[in-house]
């Protein structure tokens, strides 16, 4: 496993790190990036847009020019809702797979959109299999499009995608992948995972700031998809269509993110693309579970099915632990967690993406170290109930 050697810089600013899903600790280059104004139908500031875009779909192993990608302002959300609205016919039918929060987002996403949607919901954090969604497509012949979540940072799990994607298209069905907390750290290659469409955005893995998100999709199935979308600026295909005739965006784009994009684009690519960001994240992972776990702290998940971008753990069952007592000492030494989301046993979860490295999770695991101690935690082991829930997984 490769170890970084020359740490990362500290944030220049002295702000804590972001131990989050995004938005996360940037590189002050990404930050500074944001200090000139832009134009937004200037031809400096067109080219910039269409750098962002080309880079993404290389970033999607797309060398046809069969992808095409599409930037919509807004949060991660706001492009969920646009690729659904976009890419599912008014009379097709999703099957939305939820374990978690963002798969049930998108399934209240469809409701909103007034399109037919089923769902196969596994509760806080089980993976949706292949077979499960092979019986359910086999079931319903209305379905047409399949919606599956990446990395779950609910409870951080990783789904197998790839498994999915091949059930759904070997029942001839269409896949779209919401990607957006593993899209430039976790392969999502087009020549090896089928999809038609995926979804993420600029303040994820690839470390820029909030204010956009991204498409990438068939250029074919985009084509196709004219006339779709229930919402005038959440439509995929008209935002594309002004693009590729005008080089600008349809609405005022957020120009400074943009800018600090290509930054973010410039280190990404430095770092060695999408396997060595990915090499960071995961070293960033071990190091920080297996001190937690050194701690006495217990991981939701077994070691198959954590993802290197958050990692849930199970809060103690020593009634001196409170969390949010936990959350303002570990802040105070410089680190924000996360609560946590699942609905069964106390949780919190820890972030292993942004502008950080294995040093910075040793000194994450002191200052839980330290947080436990001064509140007088004598042990950091999960209640019974919670490995009891942690059983059904490896069940």
């Amino acid at each position: 496993m490769p170890h970084s050697s020359e740490p990362l810089p500290a944030p220049r600013l002295g702000e804590p790190y972001l131990l989050t899903p995004g938005p996360l600790t940037t590189a002050f280059s990404t930050k500074e990036a944001m200090l000139k104004d832009w134009g937004s139908w200037d031809a400096d500031f067109r080219a910039m847009t269409k750098s962002v875009c080309d880079q993404l779909v290389a970033l999607a192993g797309d060398t046809t020019g069969a992808f095409v990608c599409v930037p919509m302002q807004g949060s991660g959300s706001f492009s969920v809702e646009a690729m659904l609205g976009t890419f599912v016919p008014r009379d097709g039918k999703a099957l939305v797979l939820a374990n978690g929060a963002y798969g049930l987002r998108a399934a209240e996403t469809m409701r909103y959109l007034g399109r037919e949607y089923t769902l196969i919901d596994k509760g806080d954090y089980m993976p949706p299999r292949g077979d499960e969604v092979a019986a359910a497509l086999d079931a319903d012949p209305a379905i047409t499009h399949v919606v599956a979540i990446h990395c779950e940072t609910s409870s951080g799990i990783l789904n197998p995608v790839a498994e999915i994607s091949e059930a759904v298209y070997s029942r001839g069905r269409k896949l779209l992948i919401d990607s957006m907390s593993a899209f430039g750290a976790l392969p999502l290659d087009v020549n090896e995972i089928r999809y038609e469409a995926m979804v993420s955005s600029a303040n994820k893995c690839i470390e820029g700031v909030p204010g956009f998100g991204f498409v990438i999709a068939r250029r074919s199935e985009l084509e196709a998809a004219k006339g779709n979308s229930h919402s005038l600026s959440l439509d995929v295909h008209a935002q594309w269509a002004y693009m590729e005739k005008t080089g600008q965006w349809r609405f005022t784009p957020p120009t400074h993110v943009v800018a600090a994009f290509l930054e973010a684009l410039r280190l990404h690519a430095a770092e060695g693309g999408v396997a060595g960001r990915g090499a960071r994240y995961t070293r960033n992972r071990d190091v920080m579970v297996e001190g937690m776990r050194g701690l006495g702290f217990e991981t939701l998940l077994k070691d198959r099915w954590l993802s290197p971008i958050i990692v849930t753990f199970f809060c103690p069952a020593d009634p001196a632990f409170v969390f949010s007592d936990f959350y303002e000492k570990m802040k105070q030494k410089g680190f924000i967690i996360y609560p946590g989301k699942l609905t069964v046993v106390e949780s919190f979860r820890i972030g292993c993406i942004g502008r950080m490295d294995e040093h910075v999770m040793r000194r994450v695991v002191q200052a839980a170290k330290e947080a436990l101690a001064e509140m007088g935690v004598a042990s950091a082991a999960p209640p019974e109930a919670a490995i009891a829930e942690r059983a059904k997984l490896a069940a």
